[in-house]
């Protein structure tokens, strides 16, 4: 008897086991490859923050800032180019040297692939955010090369952490917010690739939502809708059906937002993809807690499905992704890593396996 019984319990254990393993593997179908850019022997910074990623002609290539501690002035930023399956060491591209006697930490890039032209680097410079200076860099070769630093308008910050979209009609349009003053979001267009640019007024009052660090999602020519971080424990969301002219008023997506940064794109098959932590801020904090790190897929930017868990330890925090798709379909994304380090992680959608997000809860299989 004692031997049937010790067989029943192995077997429940071994099923227990290959179900969890099972769980586990579903929210990774489809991530092809996960890996570090760089390791600590690469760089000679201790930390790093808030990653960009691209493709360029000769393939992808990523950015971030990196230094002793984010606002310390020496913070830079810092590239790679991923060439023949490997990423290359970091190089500096741009810093924070104001005069022989200031100088400021750098923040935020945003890389920028202008069709057929050329690559963009948007940054900003300033001891803290509401002191930010709005910068550019721009490269003919890829990545390789870059101008001397070219300063943005005055009020100007370009794209404050998420990429600019090309609409039908020529417009660069870049998602932009303010820190200072309540939380607001707004727009900064460019009908010259970068050349020059309009600002319109913020989109929101910063006093019911209170939103910063939108992307912007393309349902078609004149169909726009935001996603965005905010101070409301949602991520927030508006639309446009001008253009980007005129915008809803700010509501919640029907995903959870921590306060923390997140990006999503519109995929080449007219779905939406968001890169996010799936964490509301606790009633009466600040922030919510930087892991899980995940991804989810909507048809129609409304009802939202569950497709990836990228991290998920309860060690530190992953955050302030990026995401981009290639010519080829694959998805790109590259985020925080406890602050240490930044992940790359490539994903074949095709491959994904997905389930309904209900009332903000992420499914259980």
């Amino acid at each position: 008897m004692k031997k049937i019984l010790y067989s029943l319990i192995s077997i429940m254990f071994l099923i227990t086991s290959c179900s969890n393993v099972e769980d586990a593997n579903r929210w990774k179908s489809g991530i092809i490859i996960d890996e570090f850019i760089y390791s600590a022997d690469d760089v000679d910074f201790p930390s790093c923050h808030a990653a960009t990623i691209a493709e360029t002609p000769e393939g992808m290539v990523a950015a971030w800032f990196g230094g002793e501690y984010e606002r310390h002035p020496e913070v830079c930023i810092y590239l790679s180019h991923l060439k023949n399956g490997e990423w290359t060491k970091p190089q500096q591209v741009a810093d924070g040297i104001v005069s022989d006697d200031e100088r400021y930490a750098t923040w935020n890039p945003v890389l920028y692939q202008v069709p057929n032209g050329e690559l963009q680097l948007y940054y900003k410079v300033g001891p803290n955010v509401a002191g930010w200076s709005g910068k550019m860099k721009t490269s003919n070769d890829n990545g390789k090369t870059w101008s001397d630093e070219i300063d943005l308008p005055k009020g100007f910050i370009g794209p404050v952490k998420n990429k600019p979209v090309l609409l039908k009609d020529g417009r660069l349009l870049a998602p932009s917010s303010t820190e200072h003053n309540r939380w607001r979001v707004h727009f900064e267009e460019s009908s010259d690739m970068g050349k020059t640019w309009t600002k319109s007024e913020a989109i929101n009052s910063g006093r019911e939502y209170r939103i910063i660090q939108p992307s912007i999602l393309q349902h078609n020519d004149t169909t726009l809708q935001i996603l965005a971080r905010s101070r409301n424990s949602v991520l927030a969301t508006s639309w446009s059906y001008d253009g980007g002219k005129t915008w809803s008023l700010v509501q919640a997506s029907g995903l959870p937002n921590n306060n923390s940064g997140t990006d999503a794109i519109t995929l080449k098959d007219g779905r939406h993809l968001v890169v996010y932590n799936h964490v509301a801020t606790p009633i009466g904090g600040d922030k919510g807690y930087r892991t899980p790190l995940n991804v989810a897929i909507s048809d129609d930017g409304k009802n939202w499905k569950a497709a990836l868990i990228l991290e998920d330890s309860e060690i530190s925090q992953y955050s302030y992704p990026s995401v981009t798709q290639s010519e080829d379909g694959m998805v790109h994304i590259v985020y925080t890593w406890r602050r240490e380090f930044i992940k790359y992680v490539k994903v074949d959608c095709s491959k994904l396996k997905l389930s309904s997000i209900i009332d903000e809860k992420w499914p259980l299989n």
